[in-house]
């Protein structure tokens, strides 16, 4: 078992609490992301991927494992892991699944249609700690099981 982590637009908030729990369960962190992003490379792997589109995806895809559990907000990324048996978390604790995921990915088209014709749709709330708090919750009850 690994965490891997879509590190391109992860909260380092939540990369911290992966090395932590980490250490805690004696599992294996991977971090993959663009070379335009700063990620230091202490206590866990790190995977540097060119900056072409879905090139980060692709190599979590290639990476990921049955027994892994993934860390993205890239809900087509965590739909094709969840068809290799990888457990998806979102950075906000959600955990993606089987049930769950087509509703998202619908929403996810409706929204960038709406967009298309003009339409404006909200961002994602800023991150609070009780987001933290939940997400750490979350993967330390993945890793414990």
């Amino acid at each position: 078992m690994r965490v891997i982590i879509d590190a391109d637009a992860c909260p380092r908030n939540v990369l911290q609490i992966c090395l932590d729990l980490g250490r805690k369960y004696a599992v294996q962190v991977w971090t993959v992301a663009s070379f335009n992003h700063q990620i230091t490379a202490e206590h866990h792997h790190h995977l540097v991927v060119g900056n072409a589109s879905q090139e980060t995806d692709l190599r979590i895809m290639n990476l990921a494992e049955t027994s892994d559990v993934a860390v993205t907000q890239d809900w087509g990324l965590a739909a094709m892991l969840l068809g290799k048996g990888v457990r998806c978390l979102s950075p906000d604790g959600q955990e993606f699944t089987t049930d769950t995921i087509e509703f998202l990915l619908e929403e996810r088209a409706a929204k960038e249609k709406f967009r298309r014709g003009g339409g404006r749709t909200k961002g994602p709330a800023k991150r609070s700690a009780a987001n933290d708090r939940h997400f750490a919750q979350q993967l330390e009850k993945m890793l414990s099981n």
